[in-house]
């Protein structure tokens, strides 16, 4: 340790510092908090005044929205993983950002009229936007870091996620509860951050466009197929694809289940919603964390296995503690499950981007998002076929753990 520069060296936290990093994690920051603020408000709304949006059940309505919110990934994602090989990054995250705000706009109307059309219009239309966004932002961190930094890059990222989903979900929810004025509320306020966004975006760094002479094949089918085939090129990177779809198979069907799970289960306000989701993300922020010091500064694959069995024995805990019900268990359990889902999905983020090949990394990316789709996809309807076939929420969270076992 000469000179005193090791702590520099090692501290992931000086990444926010500079410019390579600080802004990219800042509008990734502001987008992660505007989506939650609105999806919380419309999750809230949702599940404790069903019966003024649709004649639907509760269950039926939360994974429907899911499963709507998760459909442009299969739609767009390899259109969007081309994209980010051709263009620069810091113009396209702009594009991404500004779209972002005509969505918010058209949120805010299905809010205030509560016209259940334009929020599911809105809902397919902020996923379509998540899925431009999540090539450029994979693929922009290994053209800024080191391979020394991705780890504590990615746990950064994560973090930063989860702690905007919380105060987004607390936000969100906290208006929720306060009538048409907090609904109009979440409106101003979802624009004004999509605003703040538009301008941090411009600080971002440019990128070079890995690859500027590729043709764009507008064919979903076509380019979804290629995109597929280049993550299989390598079979590493597409075993950590099938790996990170599956973390997003066990987080849809465990956290679109929380706002029901509070009301008929735990028999709790609309409060106790966003305090569970409070307790998952903080448990997953302080795993994305903790994944730099335990993995020594570099890609540790070892922290999956471990991370996957924390997902199974808490996730069983989980279930045993709302057959009771013991509330104080399941915010326990809720932690630690986030806290190995953390363990579980930051090395292999990590892995997918240090391994894909640089020219088609943003499509390998895209054909990671186009799998955590069919996956998250499925959860929702295997989720819809088990309340259809009469099992409960905590009988579904134990069929994950096993599932998961």
């Amino acid at each position: 340790v000469q000179g005193g520069s090791a702590l520099p060296e090692r501290s992931q936290f000086r990444l926010l510092g500079e410019r390579r990093f600080g802004p990219f994690f800042g509008v990734q920051f502001l987008g992660a908090l505007n989506d939650n603020v609105f999806k919380q408000a419309l999750v809230i709304l949702l599940a404790y005044q069903t019966t003024s949006f649709t004649a639907w059940s509760s269950d039926v309505l939360q994974n429907v929205a899911q499963a709507l919110f998760i459909l442009p990934f299969l739609l767009f994602s390899a259109t969007a993983g081309q994209l980010a090989d051709k263009y620069e990054k810091r113009n396209l995250i702009t594009v991404v950002v500004a779209l972002e705000l005509v969505i918010m706009l058209l949120g805010a109307i299905g809010l205030v009229l509560k016209d259940l059309s334009v929020l599911l219009l809105a809902l397919f239309l902020g996923g379509t936007q998540s899925t431009f966004f999540g090539p450029v932002k994979y693929a922009y961190l290994p053209q800024h870091l080191k391979d020394t930094e991705l780890v504590g890059g990615n746990g950064l990222v994560e973090t930063g996620t989860s702690i905007a989903i919380l105060a987004g979900m607390m936000l969100g929810g906290w208006l929720a509860i306060h009538g048409d004025g907090g609904i109009w509320a979440v409106g101003v306020i979802t624009c004004l951050i999509s605003l703040a966004g538009i301008g941090l975006s411009r600080a971002v760094p440019r990128s070079p466009a890995p690859d500027p002479a590729l043709r764009i094949d507008w064919n979903p089918v076509s380019a979804t197929v290629d995109n597929l085939r280049s993550a299989g090129a390598s079979r590493t990177v597409f075993l950590s694809i099938l790996g990170a779809s599956w973390f997003w198979f066990y987080g849809a069907m465990l956290v679109t289940q929380l706002p029901n799970l509070a009301k008929d289960v735990l028999g709790g306000s609309a409060s106790l919603v966003t305090e569970l989701l409070i307790v998952f993300s903080l448990g997953i922020g302080a795993g994305s964390l903790l994944c730099e010091r335990l993995s020594g500064h570099k890609v540790e694959l070892g922290l999956v296995p471990f991370g996957s069995i924390g997902l199974t024995v808490f996730g069983l805990d989980l279930a045993f503690a709302l057959g009771a019900p013991q509330t104080w268990r399941v915010f326990v359990d809720l932690f630690l499950i986030g806290v190995f889902g953390g363990f579980f999905i930051v090395p292999l983020y990590a892995l997918i981007q240090s391994r894909s090949e640089p020219r088609q990394r943003s499509r390998i990316i895209a054909a990671n998002n186009i799998l955590n789709a069919v996956f998250m996809v499925a959860a929702a309807a295997i989720a819809i076929g088990l309340f259809a076939a009469g099992l409960s929420i905590p009988q579904l969270i134990l069929v994950l753990a096993v599932m998961n076992a």
